[in-house]
């Protein structure tokens, strides 16, 4: 797939997630601080600026935060959790707790799909980091799996027991306000921080430039405006939108991986890139019009029919390659045999 095209997509999807943490937090704190709402757009700017200090630092300063931060939510989830079962009379009668509205399976997955895909896809601007390549794996695994996985049930918990989605609003019914709050800036930050560190390398691969920084301040300004514009109210056709057309793009990569290189990449160095992969790129529009126009899961479906297309395209131009490169032998032999004929001839 073209680099600056998955580039492009991948970028944004960042964006679009940056401001929406930005519209979340200022919204809650005029929320819980009763505050008038023209504190809104100068709350979303300072958070907006103020969210990227440590990605405009670097990895040291994302390393840091999550330290000190993960260990806290952990803390504060399972506190939630201890006093919403006391609250509900324990934990049968949570189970026993019938939902008043329903969801189609489809929407739930390619929903939980958008939680984590957009990020999933670019992991590996963190896991670089990883002291060896099994610590990066497993250690993704969990973020993704485990420490995603449980944010989904926080969010299915509280709406089951307080009517409340957000852990937040969770924390403050049940009268923590000072561990709501803390929840509120670690969460977000938490998030705020990879998120905006990955358009930063994003863009920095867009504009071929190496000013990491500059590229940070500038994705910042940009999910800021986005934030101001109304994003808050966007999340869930954001979240369908992302686990629509972002899973065909992991797809093709894995496949790519798999099947062409046969899972031994070669070095960039020793291999010349095209400009335009133009088979990835047909892949892509295949399996993302397949995931769009499918009423099953899309996610899903994405995955298998880009795989499939990318697959099957790939071995079509190989075959298509390999009957060019003997055309082209053919060419050459006859063309040396005729210079040799001329030549004896003119002896």
């Amino acid at each position: 797939m073209e680099v600056s095209y998955l580039t492009f997509v991948l970028g944004f999807t960042q964006i679009g997630w940056y401001a929406w943490g930005t519209a979340t937090i200022a919204i809650i704190i005029v929320k819980l601080l009763e505050l008038p709402d023209t504190w809104l757009t100068p709350l979303m700017i300072f958070f907006g600026f103020g969210f990227c200090i440590s990605a405009y630092i670097g990895y040291k300063a994302l390393e840091i935060l999550s330290k000190v931060s993960v260990p806290a939510m952990l803390f504060f989830i399972g506190l939630c959790f201890y006093k919403g079962i006391l609250d509900i009379g324990g934990i049968s009668e949570f189970i026993a707790i019938e939902p008043t509205e329903s969801m189609p399976i489809a929407a739930a997955i390619t929903l939980v799909f958008g939680t984590f895909v957009s990020g999933g896809t670019q992991a590996t601007n963190w896991s670089r980091f990883a002291k060896s390549g099994k610590v990066a794996v497993i250690s993704t695994l969990a973020a993704f799996f485990i420490g995603n996985g449980l944010m989904v049930f926080v969010g299915a918990f509280g709406t089951a027991i307080y009517q409340q989605a957000d852990i937040v609003d969770v924390l403050v019914a049940q009268g923590f306000m000072l561990v709501a709050i803390l929840m509120l800036f670690t969460n977000i930050w938490t998030t705020q921080d990879n998120t905006i560190y990955n358009f930063a390398a994003a863009g920095c691969n867009l504009f071929r430039t190496d000013k990491r920084r500059l590229v940070t301040l500038f994705g910042a300004a940009l999910g800021t405006v986005l934030a101001v514009m109304g994003m808050y109210n966007m999340l869930i056709p954001l979240l369908i939108l992302l686990g629509t057309f972002i899973p065909p793009i992991g797809a093709i990569i894995m496949t790519d991986f798999w099947v062409k290189y046969k899972g031994n990449m070669p070095d960039l160095s020793s291999i010349e890139l095209p400009k335009y992969n133009i088979v990835g790129l047909s892949a892509y529009v295949i399996g993302s019009g397949c995931a769009y126009a499918s009423p099953w899961i899309a996610p899903l479906v994405g995955i298998i029919t880009s795989a499939i297309a990318y697959t099957i395209l790939l071995k079509l131009s190989t075959v298509k390659n390999s009957t060019r490169t003997e055309y082209l032998i053919n060419d050459i032999y006859w063309i040396v045999k005729s210079n040799k004929w001329t030549r004896s001839s003119s002896i």
